[in-house]
Order: structure tokens, then C-alpha cells, then sequence
């Protein structure tokens, strides 16, 4: 069996591996890149579930990658080359076919912005990424936003963050079938080094929360993949429609905590038990919001512990291996709060630490995990960074106003 493993990112530059293996890549194939622009993964704080309903949400882009090289053609041909999976796609410009796997959101992107009047040419392009597919966090949306920020480049244009988070969404959405929220792409464009991102998802007004110097999110991946158009995803999302509707409301972000508490028992069970979440979510990330900004650690990490237990209990998208690792967590002395983060069903957790402690989690936790499920976990030390960027080349195609939203 092999030893725990552990990979710290803290401290060393975002995109160094993917940046590499994706120029490795493209050179290989076509020659040399004339652009190369990365996509961050994200973490989620807290706010799980609650972004398709209208919710608060807390991610933070974190330093693993999706990096792109590209360069354009001269014909309206797109040749696209995932190196870290030894696939291939190509394609015409003009061919509305969604495809299948990581190429219906390259395809998607190009359709889009096309359709936005963006006048993307024919390209080349290769990928790799840093961020762990299925893992929780979000290796679509960083590949996504990266191929939109290259696209934009090759094409000499610009795109608000607002808006090119949106595009995002909708190759996700309408080429992948996923029906996700708007969280992933916004953080993936908007992220901020040291700070995390509070987003109302029903307006999309954002405002940046500093995270303490003296804490560190660490993500454990507990090594069990989903796949979120296999998975109850869908279904959770048509849960929480139908609350709404039965509720007298437009979603779920819309229903008070008091007036959720004086009608749930007008809904039928799992839905009552799926709004249950949504609502006290809501809360619970507010709250968890302004203890960060005030530097409340303890209070930021019992909401966050009381996230994971809602979700498992009344969403019910968390697995044996997951409560495993938050539990694994929730033990080491310094550890402020744990819970599943990501869709659920598998992936990652995220749990907020000490500094001083982080070398304990290390050692610790993946050793509880083995013990109580067989498995072996991978450990990230996580930074904040910014949001996605050209690399090398030319431009900055992201234009990104500065947050709207009033403190919580």
C-alpha cells in the first residue's frame, strides 16, 4: 500500500507544472504557443449547494491549474489536445456539435463567444491542468475560463468578468447537461490573492473577504471520483425548484429562515429536507462571512461543521469516505472546521487550520482516513490567487470591476 501522500502548494508559483506540460504539449504537436492562459480551481468555504437557488456563496480560486496554449489558424478548423489525458478533438467552427467529456466545454466556449460576436479564428490548442478532475474542485470551470481567456486573446478582445463567467456557465450548462450555478466560473474569473470571494448569486454583486494570515485552507482529496451528470446532481437542483415553487417563491435565496420555519410542513419529504438546507446554508454562510472578515476563526469553523452536517443529513450528497476525512479532521488540535466541499458524492473536503497545526493534518489525517476506509488521501495546502490571466502573449482580455456587494 502506498504512504500517504501530501502536496503543498503554499508558497510556490501558480501554474508552474500545467503552465509547463501544457507548452510541452503544444509544442510537441503544432510548435510554438503565441498565448498561454491559465483557469484557477476553486475551493469552496462555505455556501454549498445554494448558488442554482439564488444563495451567499464563499469560494476562493486556489493555485492548481488549467492551463491552455493556443495559438490561431488560418483556416476555421480547431484542432485541441488534452496532453494530461492523451486526447484529441477537432472541429469546425462552424459545427454545432457539443461533444463529448472535457471537449463539449472547449467546444462550448468557442460556440459561445462566437455567438457573442467575438470573432474567434481557427486554432490550436493543447491543455493540462493541476486541478484533480472530480475532486471538488471545479476542473471544468478552470478549463472553461482558461479557454475563454486565451480565445479572447487570439481574437484581440475583451470580456467584463461578469459577463465571461456567465458564458462559462452556459458551456457547462448547455454542452456538458451539467446544471450547475454561476459560482465556479466567478471565482475562477474574480478570485483575488489572499482573499476569498462573498457572491449573492441571485444579483451577482461580490465583494472580497481578506482570509487571516494566520490560517490556512487545506482541501483532502478523498480519492473517490463523481461524475456530476452520473450522479443525483440534477435532481437535487429540481428539489429545490420544486420547494421554491410550493413556497410561493422565485428560489429558494428568496425565503426567509422564519418564513421556511412557519411553512415547511406544506412540503413533502426529501423536498422539505433539501429546502431545510438551502435556507439555513444561506444563513450559515453569512454568518460564516463576517466572522472571516473579523478575523473569528472559531465561530467561521463551527458554521462550516454544521454545513457538512446538513449536508449529509438533510441533502444527503455526502459518502462514508468523506464523513470519514471530516472526522479525521475535525480531531487534530487547530483545526477550526471541516465539511465537504463540491458537489458531493465524492471529492474533497476543506477544513480551515491553524498554521501551526497544518503539519499535524498532514501527518494525521490521511493516516485516520486509511484506517477507517481503505483508502489513500492527498492533502493540499492551499493558497488564494487570483483569478485567471494570460500567462504569456498578449493582452489581458478580462476586464474586472471592482465588487458591489454591502457587507453581510
Amino acid at each position: 500500500m502506498q504512504p500517504p501522500q501530501s502536496h503543498s502548494t503554499h508558497g510556490r508559483a501558480p501554474s508552474d507544472d500545467a503552465a509547463a506540460r501544457a507548452a510541452a504539449a503544444f509544442r510537441t504537436r503544432f510548435g510554438d504557443p503565441a498565448v498561454l492562459a491559465r483557469g484557477p480551481g476553486r475551493i469552496n468555504v462555505i455556501g454549498e449547494h445554494v448558488d442554482y437557488s439564488g444563495g451567499l456563496v464563499v469560494p476562493v480560486a486556489v493555485n492548481l491549474d488549467v492551463v491552455v496554449a493556443a495559438r490561431p489558424r488560418t483556416d476555421a478548423i480547431s484542432h485541441v489536445v488534452a496532453g494530461d489525458l492523451a486526447a484529441q478533438d477537432t472541429f469546425g467552427l462552424a459545427d454545432p456539435a457539443h461533444g463529448e467529456g472535457w471537449a463539449s466545454y472547449v467546444r462550448g466556449v468557442t460556440w459561445l463567444l462566437r455567438e457573442a460576436g467575438v470573432p474567434v479564428p481557427g486554432y490550436d490548442m493543447a491543455i493540462a491542468g493541476d486541478v484533480p478532475r472530480g475532486g471538488g474542485m471545479s476542473s471544468s470551470a478552470a478549463l472553461e475560463v482558461a479557454a475563454a481567456t486565451a480565445l479572447l486573446a487570439l481574437a484581440g478582445a475583451s470580456m467584463e468578468g461578469v459577463a465571461l463567467a456567465q458564458l462559462c456557465r452556459r458551456a457547462e450548462t448547455e454542452w456538458a447537461g451539467v446544471s450547475c450555478g454561476i459560482m465556479d466560473q466567478l471565482i475562477a474569473v474574480l478570485g483575488r490573492a489572499g482573499h476569498a470571494l462573498l457572491v449573492d448569486t441571485s444579483t451577482l454583486a461580490y465583494r472580497h473577504v481578506p482570509l487571516p494570515a494566520s490560517v490556512r485552507i487545506v482541501a483532502v482529496d478523498s480519492g473517490v471520483q463523481r461524475d456530476l451528470r452520473a450522479s443525483q446532481y440534477n435532481d437535487r437542483v429540481a428539489a429545490t425548484r420544486e420547494a421554491a415553487a410550493l413556497l410561493d417563491a422565485e428560489d429558494l435565496g428568496h425565503v426567509a429562515p422564519d418564513v421556511f420555519q412557519r411553512r415547511a410542513g406544506e412540503l413533502p419529504d426529501p423536498v422539505r429536507r433539501r429546502a431545510r438546507h438551502v435556507v439555513t446554508e444561506i444563513q450559515r454562510t453569512r454568518d460564516a462571512a463576517r466572522a472571516l472578515a473579523a478575523g473569528r476563526l472559531d465561530d467561521a469553523g463551527r458554521l462550516m461543521n454544521a454545513s457538512h452536517d446538513s449536508l449529509r443529513d438533510d441533502f444527503e450528497v455526502s459518502i462514508p469516505e468523506l464523513d470519514a476525512l471530516v472526522a479525521a479532521a475535525r480531531r487534530v488540535d487547530g483545526v477550526y472546521g471541516s465539511r465537504l466541499t463540491g458537489a458531493g458524492w465524492g471529492g474533497c473536503t476543506v477544513s480551515l487550520v491553524d498554521a501551526g497545526a497544518v503539519e499535524a493534518f498532514r501527518r494525521r489525517v490521511p493516516v485516520d482516513y486509511r484506517e477507517a476506509t481503505g483508502r489513500d488521501a492527498v492533502v493540499y495546502v492551499l493558497e488564494a490567487v487570483d483569478g485567471a490571466a494570460i500567462l504569456e502573449g498578449p493582452g489581458q482580455p478580462i476586464e474586472r470591476a471592482p465588487g458591489t456587494l454591502p457587507a453581510p
